[in-house]
């Protein structure tokens, strides 16, 4: 059993880290108190390889293994939230199930665009009023076959990247019976006349990740526009929700490193009763919790990645990752706040903005609970 990253793992990391770095940490403040997406990183990402981590090299993309791509994105959320999380989405949402299920047309209309950095990112659209956890019961979007065409009809909401994809893979009812094969993927360019992007929502924390609703009023894309098989819909969704669960663990581990190195570095310079505060045992024991913490997070995550690279089946490793990373990224953060005592209240210290950020990772992808659930039926299944 070996735990030690391949030689490529390691170059690629050390690329990645410079580049965040020098690219991404530094505009992360102004990133959130303007509630802008950094386009001027994001457009020398494509020749890196992190605009198509998962996409075939025929298509321009980089075509890294599993781990890697955990590595990508935990280094961009060390460096920004906002920037992590939008190309989490873009990676993990928008361009997995293109990847893993789209025809040969649509792969090569859209995966070059979206790998090159010419173009916007990917997006993928699930959820709805009344369809958070529940989809296979709670879709309420209708797409129906009209001539050569689908036509959408319905409203999203909590749509990641919407203002700034190429296009949106729209989780649509296209069979009204209801059971677990009446859902398909369609994708949307967000262009096409009838779809409404609506204003950005604003949130607690990622301000520089864009959220919209969505309303689709007699959308008409072609029949080729489908994704993978119609029907097969809910599948398409667990099995994409499967991957975008290690893309979130590893942004959280990103997250809490950037805060655990905040806290470590403040300990060490912050004189409090004539000593430095990283002396009191109080504020050790924190670090030591959040060093631990840390460091089983991204083997969970990087466990779940190589069982997903070696094909094996990796659904309750992905679910028992992102609900370990995501919760140790909330801890960590809040903890290093404690440690900054009340300047980590204050916007002027990154913890602050930390904290709001890693707030969020317990609850997209699979909230904790519907992961607890996730993890609980494979045990009892002995899986």
């Amino acid at each position: 059993m070996n735990f030690d990253l391949t030689e490529e793992q390691r170059m690629w990391q050390k690329v990645v880290h410079n580049f965040v770095a020098a690219e991404v940490k530094p505009k992360a403040q102004e990133v959130d108190e303007t509630s802008t997406f950094n386009w001027q990183a994001t457009r020398k990402m494509g020749p890196l390889g992190l605009l198509g981590l998962s996409i075939p090299e025929k298509y321009g993309g980089a075509a890294m293994d599993a781990i890697s791509a955990a590595i990508a994105i935990e280094e961009l959320g060390w460096g920004c939230g906002s920037t992590g999380l939008a190309l989490a989405a873009h990676n993990g949402l928008g361009t997995a199930p293109l990847i893993e299920f789209g025809s040969e047309t649509l792969k090569e209309r859209w995966l070059p665009l979206l790998a090159s950095g010419r173009g916007k990112l990917g997006a993928l659209a699930l959820t709805e009023s009344g369809a958070g956890s529940d989809l296979q019961g709670g879709v309420r979007t209708k797409a129906e076959k009209v001539g050569n065409e689908w036509v959408l009809n319905g409203s999203k909401m909590w749509c990641t990247n919407a203002s700034i994809a190429e296009y949106i893979i729209t989780l649509a009812r296209t069979n009204p019976a209801g059971s677990s094969r009446s859902l398909s993927m369609i994708l949307v360019p967000t262009n096409t006349p009838g779809l409404t992007i609506h204003p950005a929502e604003k949130k607690m924390g990622l301000k520089g990740s864009p959220t919209h609703a969505l309303s689709y009023e007699e959308v008409r894309v072609p029949l080729e526009n489908l994704i993978g098989e119609p029907h097969r819909g809910l599948h398409q969704t667990l099995s994409t929700l499967d991957g975008g669960r290690i893309s979130i663990g590893a942004l959280a581990v990103g997250l809490a490193q950037a805060a655990y190195e905040a806290a470590l570095d403040y300990a060490r310079q912050r004189q409090t009763f004539g000593k430095a505060l990283a002396e009191h045992q109080a504020i050790q024991f924190m670090l030591a919790d959040a060093a631990t913490e840390i460091e089983s997070a991204r083997l969970l995550v990087y466990r779940a990645a190589w069982l997903k690279q070696q094909g094996r089946p990796y659904s309750k490793e992905a679910a028992m990752a992102k609900l370990f990373a995501s919760e140790t990224g909330e801890r960590v953060a809040r903890n290093a706040i404690q440690i900054h005592g009340g300047m980590g209240y204050s916007s002027q210290m990154p913890v602050e903005r930390i904290y709001r950020d890693a707030r969020l990772m317990t609850i997209g992808e699979g909230t904790s609970e519907i992961n607890r659930l996730v993890i609980a039926r494979q045990v009892l299944l002995n899986r």
